[in-house]
């Protein structure tokens, strides 16, 4: 790609004003008569004038300016969009002009044209020196300098792959003999969407949205940063003397402008899904393999489409085959295979049970006894945790509805459903056709977003029939995916609604749900979460535990506890987002609950999430106890990722209030804590019973423990009393449905969720972060 010839622009130069930044009423005459009298179009201002206005022709200041040096100067003619052609030229007397470090080095370091001129001149001096330099501005725009559009700063450069290469290499040798500090690093950029269409677009329409591009990367001119065209089709970006984390936040930076921005594509607005990848120029053989393994980071990059650049990692070689191990290795290594999860389950009882205890005994027996302190401080937070239990119930009652009529017309919709089809094939044309029922006066998008290993024909050509019936559906499959978030980044693209619908591919939404939806959405909501109702509770005793359990999560604790801490959260299905909202957050796969992360973020930019439990949509639950487990799990362990995540940027935030931030700390970092401080009961009463001599010498009776024990006990039947209060009637004409949950919950299902919890931590600090598809079946009818 060549550079870009535009002597329009060239042109265009010489009738942009001239900003005048610094002159006092004593002085600012004698510099605008001359210029004046040559025809040139003047204006007085300040530094702030660089972004208010422009594109100037040429900046003319004074070398000191109040409050504000020069090379801030500087650093405000480069970073500004709307700054200058020509550069900036100073004006003043010559020892301060010599004193200033404007001068020198200052267009090397920058790439603006610094000049000086001393005080005083002739009229005629200023007027052939302002000349000159927009003559050089222009000279250069006609041949390989890049103007990009008013508005963009005109000085911009970008070089040719082979220019960068070399300016690597010098980059690399310097690192290698120690001339430069740090690590220095080539990053590469990609536009997803041209990898679909960008071959059908003229080479000048690509030429000018590389171009838009580039601007947005905003090169630090101080730090000798350089832009080149990519021969791949791409964007080449050398960043010198930085460090890994520091690059990371600028790509990241980066890469959400270019997925907010709206480039102007032949005329058009066009959106696109950028993929940022970077590598160490210290680590790379040569610049050549710095460039390829920037790309390659990019491509990895744009398998998630997550706006997350990627850091270039050399591939780990296999370890070698270990010797044959003995019969009784290889029998002890299946008998973990085989039963994982009990060994797990065992260690986390040891270390909840039996380490308390030691500690306590070890304590005890050596003059320190630490029980009574602990046990105080296990019975307030068992009863501040049931106090909170009520209060979310209690608040839950209220029934607050959106606005009967919304503030704005409805708008253009999208739901996106994301699917694993060789899971979902049994029930997905069942997902599709409850889609295409749903009543929505505006148009409405569906968009299933689909991986699978393997063809499948028949279900893909059963899929692409209803598209030809209902060409609002679009059936896509996303080649390069492995998730969920991958399925629903892929989409996003494509998603031409104001606002955007997330599904799993077992819901089947309320035919209104999208009309209510935009109620809430129209007067001020930036995400809506609704009310997951299970639809196959008849199919077993755990689907049927489940069915209840979901109410009371969804039709009380979240509406509850969304009033009690002040935001909501997304489930990560029958979810309602504002559209360039969930394009700028997208969903981060490396999570394990990429929805409560994409909710976590949400909350930290100050966004306002819903919790409707009128907002209805029915998906399945797992029929087995085997599949339920295999699900919680993995939740549990999600939460713990986004717990360690988030709980210290949460309470550092300055957008959230103390309500919200006492909010998070009960949400994220009390659900860690509460599974293991539930059960310090039974170490405490055990070193108790051997300080006493038996458990028959305890005081049972102490009024605090009897108190608060039974306090604590009243939230199961009064969790269950509110759901027959607020489920949805489906369930409540199930009462012996209710009486089973509160039976199974009291008995064991309550303390097997803490269980879960705990082995999600160990298996967390294991590293195990295998993700188990839930299995699918229809709902009996």
């Amino acid at each position: 790609m060549s550079a870009v010839q535009n002597p329009a622009a060239a042109a265009a130069i010489a009738q942009q004003p001239l900003l005048l930044i610094g002159f006092g009423s004593d002085t600012v005459s004698e510099v605008i008569a001359p210029l004046a009298a040559a025809g040139y179009k003047l204006r007085l201002g300040g530094p702030q004038d660089l972004a208010r206005g422009g594109p100037w022709s040429l900046v003319i200041a004074t070398p000191s300016i109040p409050g504000l040096g020069s090379l801030e100067l500087l650093a405000a003619l480069r970073g500004e969009t709307a700054a200058t052609a020509a550069g900036l030229l100073v004006i003043g007397p010559q020892q301060q002009l010599a004193a200033s470090g404007a001068l020198g080095s200052a267009r090397a370091h920058t790439g603006v044209d610094v000049q000086g001129l001393p005080w005083p001149f002739e009229p005629s001096q200023l007027v052939e020196r302002v000349q000159a330099m927009i003559r050089a501005a222009s000279t250069a725009l006609e041949g390989n300098t890049i103007d990009l559009q008013p508005g963009m700063a005109p000085q911009l450069k970008l070089l040719q792959e082979s220019e960068l290469l070399g300016r690597v290499a010098s980059e690399r040798e310097d690192l290698r003999a120690g001339r430069a500090p740090g690590d220095s690093f080539v990053a590469a950029i990609q536009l997803d969407e041209l990898a679909h269409f960008g071959g059908r677009l003229p080479a000048q329409a690509l030429q000018h949205l590389w171009l838009q591009v580039a601007e947005l990367a905003e090169p630090d001119a101080l730090a000798d940063e350089k832009l080149a065209f990519g021969q791949a089709g791409d964007l080449l970006l050398l960043m010198p003397a930085t460090s890994p984390r520091e690059v990371a936040r600028r790509l990241r930076a980066l890469s959400r402008r270019i997925a907010a921005h709206r480039f102007d594509l032949q005329g058009q607005s066009a959106q696109y899904t950028p993929a940022l990848g970077y590598a160490s120029v210290r680590r790379s053989e040569d610049a050549v393999e710095a460039v390829r393994h920037a790309r390659e980071a990019a491509r990895q990059s744009a398998l998630h489409l997550d706006l997350q650049p990627a850091l270039y990692r050399a591939p780990r070689e296999a370890a070698p085959k270990p010797p044959p191990s003995s019969a009784l290795v290889q029998w002890l290594s299946g008998l973990k295979a085989r039963h994982a999860l009990w060994i797990q389950y065992a260690i986390t009882m040891l270390l909840g049970l039996g380490l308390p205890f030691v500690v306590y005994w070890l304590l005890g027996t050596n003059g320190l006894d630490i029980s009574r302190g602990v046990y105080l401080f296990v019975v307030v937070s068992l009863a501040l945790t049931a106090a909170s239990i009520w209060a979310e119930g209690f608040l839950a009652m209220e029934r607050r509805d959106p606005p009967s009529e919304p503030a704005a017309p409805y708008p253009a919709a999208s739901a996106i459903i994301a699917a694993y089809l060789p899971n979902e094939a049994p029930i997905i044309e069942d997902t599709v056709r409850a889609f295409l029922r749903v009543q929505y006066p505006g148009p409405l998008q569906i968009i299933l977003a689909y991986n699978t290993p393997k063809d499948m024909p028949e279900v893909e050509e059963r899929l692409q029939r209803i598209a030809r019936e209902h060409p609002r559906f679009v059936p896509m499959r996303v080649r390069t995916s492995t998730s969920k978030a991958q399925n629903v980044n892929a989409a996003l693209p494509y998603a031409t609604g104001e606002f955007t619908a997330v599904f799993d591919a077992d819901h089947q939404p309320d035919p209104d749900s999208f009309r209510r939806a935009w109620r809430w959405m129209s007067h001020g909501a930036d995400v809506i979460q609704g009310h997951c109702f299970i639809r196959n509770g008849a199919s077993s005793w755990v689907a049927r535990m489940v069915a209840v359990e979901f109410e009371q999560i969804y039709a009380v604790s979240h509406p509850g506890r969304a009033r009690l801490h002040g935001f909501g959260i997304f489930g990560g299905s029958n979810g309602y987002w504002r559209t360039p909202l969930l394009r700028e957050l997208r969903m981060h796969g490396f999570m394990l609950t990429e929805d409560i992360d994409s909710s976590m973020r949400a909350v930290l930019r100050g966004k306002r999430i819903v919790s409707d439990p009128y907002l209805v949509s029915r998906e399945l639950a797992p029929e087995t106890l085997q599949a339920l487990a295999k699900q919680r799990l993995r939740w549990a362990q999600g939460w713990l990722q986004i717990s360690l995540k988030w709980v210290l940027p949460a309470l550092r935030s300055p957008r959230l209030s103390l309500q919200q931030k006492l909010g998070m700390l009960q949400l994220l970092a009390w659900r860690e804590v509460y599974p293991w401080v539930s059960m310090q009961i039974l170490p405490l009463i055990a070193w108790w019973a051997v300080e006493a001599g038996s458990l028959s010498r305890i005081d049972w009776f102490v009024p605090l423990f009897v108190v608060t024990s039974l306090f604590t006990l009243t939230t199961g039947p009064g969790q269950i009393w509110f759901v027959w209060k607020l489920a949805d009637p489906q369930i409540r004409k199930h009462s012996r449905w209710l009486w089973f949950y509160m039976l199974t919950s009291t008995l064991f299902y309550a303390g097997l969720k803490n269980a879960w919890n705990r082995i999600a931590h160990l298996k967390e600090a294991l590293g195990e972060t295998t993700w188990v598809v839930t299995t699918r079946a229809k709902a009996k009818k």
